[in-house]
């Protein structure tokens, strides 16, 4: 250790088997991240403008929103700039970041989807005692907590991660920094960082999938005894769009941890879905599937024109 330099930067080696596509690829991820930054602005002033929508379902909407908005700008700006020919390096401190903010977030959408299934339960299940059991308090505690989680879950990863000493290579070999990337470049034994940081991202993701599926397995059960098909009908309509979601969400980490064999390129491209395209679907999905949010975006739009003719 002490015949070597510590490493102060990195090098992002980008997306595998993409020269000469840099042009094409910057065009296409800034429409996305502009397109993804607009969409989720847009329905964040729809429900802070509206008192309509100032109820459970729609406030972990807005944080969903939030997420959004600050999940994609992880990595796409760094990796933009680069796709402009700009330097690939990132420091050690930026590194360091991309590591926490993008566990922090990952964590928190985890958390987001297992709340809004519980919500979606609640409204369901207990159509009668919903109000009292999603009061306003309840639902605070539940967004700090979801973000207070977060907030540690990746405080923790990103010290066991950058507590080791890195002394050469500095090649990352994706298009940002990511634990499962970086912590093979570290010149010490990775063990214990490595069953930790396994253990932490398995354990909530699979907590979390194991309480939506069982609020959804209690949701088809409540939904199923519905006499009338109108009302089987609209019951399923609320949650369609927060189970679209979901599988776009877990589709591609279900993909990338359980396959056998790892693919440097497929894994860059699942990591480009569900960054940069999967938050940009979010408001789509939300939008065209609930009547509510297209109507409040509607009369948001025709003011704000009206506001600029005039």
């Amino acid at each position: 250790m002490r015949n070597h330099t510590p490493v102060t930067e990195f090098l992002l080696m980008g997306i595998p088997h993409t020269k000469g596509l840099e042009n094409v690829l910057f065009v296409f991820f800034l429409a996305f991240y502009l397109l993804t930054l607009l969409g989720n602005l847009l329905i964040l002033l729809a429900i802070l403008t509206s008192s309509n929508l100032h109820t459970p379902m729609y406030f972990f909407l807005g944080n969903l929103s939030v997420f959004d908005i600050f999940f994609p700008s992880v990595s796409s700006p760094k990796m933009m700039f680069y796709l402009m020919g700009q330097s690939r390096t990132i420091s050690y401190q930026g590194c360091a970041s991309q590591i926490f903010f993008y566990h922090f977030l990952g964590c928190t959408e985890c958390f987001l989807y297992t709340v809004m299934a519980y919500d979606r339960f609640a409204a369901i299940c207990h159509p009668l005692r919903y109000t009292v059991i999603m009061n306003h308090r309840v639902c605070t505690i539940m967004a700090l907590g979801t973000w207070m989680g977060s907030c540690l879950h990746a405080s923790v990863l990103t010290f066991l991660i950058f507590k080791l000493p890195y002394c050469g290579p500095n090649e990352v070999d994706h298009f940002f920094c990511d634990i499962s990337v970086v912590l093979p470049l570290a010149c010490a034994d990775t063990s214990l960082a490595q069953t930790v940081s396994f253990t932490n991202v398995g354990v909530v993701a699979l907590t979390c999938f194991l309480l939506i599926l069982t609020s959804y397995t209690l949701i088809i059960i409540s939904i199923l005894k519905i006499s009338s098909s109108e009302g089987r009908r609209r019951a399923f309509s609320t949650c369609s769009a927060h189970l679209t979601s979901i599988l776009l969400f877990y589709g591609p980490v279900i993909f990338i941890y359980l396959r056998p064999a790892s693919s440097p390129w497929l894994d860059s491209v699942v990591s480009l879905l569900n960054n940069i395209v999967t938050p940009s679907l979010n408001p789509l999905i939300y939008t065209l599937r609930n009547k509510d949010v297209k109507l409040v975006l509607r009369k948001t739009l025709i003011q704000g024109v009206h506001t600029c003719g005039a």
